[in-house]
């Protein structure tokens, strides 16, 4: 393992296989599964609707129900790996995962996809999230390395955008929606067994416990304006990434591109999303992070004027998905980054999930309203322009943020323990 990434020299005692080294892979991979998996299911709007003769709002209400599950679900699913550490959390929300991605494939009716897809795969992607691993590699490393390890972590989660869209692509066409979906679901088991991997102790590597509870943390954390401004924030990352993963390989279809097409530039959007999430991560090692995150929603915003501007060419198509990849996860380390910053680590996954319940309220918005304007008007342009309003909206509301470590007074030390 690199230097970059070495560990606080003051990490708790672990098995002696349990190695630094191994909990980063095994991190990485588990970020790599589960968002791969999460990140495709756009692929099966077209052929599951023709199959049950739904409209698409149908499909992206249970889509949008999903991501809003998954935002309720995961700051319990983080309190119970700060509580108990993450292992039987992940394993537990890999089974969730797996059901609802098989009962979906078998869902027949509106409610058996809002139940399975939507509320069942919901609970188990908050379960089995890629923060909870990013919390675990944050807990690892020292507090000068942790803004680079989120990157790294993030960008995992990245390739697996890239592995599984060209390989869900090409099942489906193969062999059909149905087996693709449970294919989809026997892999995200995979997660159980890294989960087990990662350190099943909550202790925090390179700082002090001081003595501060759960429900401590959440009252400093909603009286911090930063922090607040921070949650309203994210609300636009989810409208964003979200509705885009749904809807746009229908949109590319729409344009009457080839469906590998629109699949390829989700690919693309993963593989691109690798360098813009590490080296957000490492800028975020040395300058300001809200900053980062103002910038990174105004680009955002130019990017989808720019192709509502621009002739719907595979070229045109394929350069928004390289500069949508580059700003796609990137905003990930920078907000967790300044969770961590100010709060400290040790309810790192709590605080986030608090934050991350935004981005899915965001997320539902944009995958629903997406579904719903196009069924009523045939296009998709009214939510594109929606979305370049949020990002300039985004990039104003981050700049007053205070991201400045806060400063708690010293635990009181007891009476026996005083010298002299």
């Amino acid at each position: 393992m690199t230097a970059a990434l070495a560990p606080a020299p003051d990490r708790a005692r672990a098995p002696a296989w349990q190695t630094p080294a191994l909990v980063l892979v095994a991190a990485c991979l588990l970020s790599m599964v589960g968002f791969g998996a999460r990140s495709i299911l756009g692929l099966f709007l077209e052929p599951m609707t023709g199959a049950r003769g739904w409209g698409r709002e149908t499909f992206a209400l249970a889509l949008a129900v999903q991501n809003l599950l998954w935002g309720i679900a995961l700051p319990f699913a983080g309190a119970l790996s700060d509580r108990f550490g993450p292992p039987r959390v992940l394993a537990a929300g890999a089974v969730l995962y797996a059901a609802g991605l098989w009962g979906m494939a078998y869902a027949e009716s509106a409610a058996a996809l809002q139940m399975t897809a939507g509320i069942l795969v919901g609970i188990g992607v908050a379960f089995t999230a890629f923060t909870i691993a990013l919390a675990a590699m944050a807990k690892l490393v020292g507090p000068e390395r942790r803004s680079l390890a989120l990157g790294l972590g993030t960008a995992a989660g990245s390739f697996g955008q890239v592995v599984f869209s060209p390989l869900g692509q090409a099942f489906i066409a193969s062999y059909g929606w149905q087996p693709a979906l449970l294919a989809l679901g026997a892999s995200t088991l995979a997660i159980a067994p890294l989960a087990f991997l990662l350190p099943g102790s909550p202790a925090v590597r390179g700082e002090p416990g001081g003595g501060q509870t759960l429900a401590g943390a959440l009252r400093e954390a909603v009286g911090h304006g930063g922090y607040l401004l921070l949650t309203v924030g994210f609300f636009v990352c989810g409208f964003h990434v979200a509705f885009i993963t749904v809807h746009f390989p229908a949109y590319v279809r729409d344009l009457g591109l080839p469906a590998s097409v629109g699949a390829g530039a989700i690919a693309v959007i993963g593989l691109f999303n690798i360098l813009g999430s590490f080296a957000s991560g490492a800028a975020g090692q040395r300058w300001s992070k809200k900053s980062g995150l103002s910038t990174i929603y105004a680009l955002r915003a130019a990017a989808i004027a720019l192709l509502m501007l621009a002739p719907k060419t595979p070229a045109v198509i394929y350069l928004f998905a390289a500069a949508m990849g580059l700003l796609w996860l990137s905003t990930v380390p920078l907000t967790t980054g300044i969770v961590g910053q100010v709060f400290g680590v040790r309810y790192l996954a709590t605080l986030f999930g608090v934050v991350f319940l935004s981005h899915q309220l965001g997320s539902f918005l944009g995958v629903w309203l997406g579904g719903r304007l196009h069924d009523a008007t045939g296009s998709y342009d009214g939510i594109w322009w929606a979305g370049v309003a949020l990002g300039l909206a985004a990039a104003l509301i981050h700049l007053p943020i205070d991201e400045r470590p806060l400063v708690r007074e010293a635990a009181p030390v007891p009476a026996g323990a005083r010298s002299g």
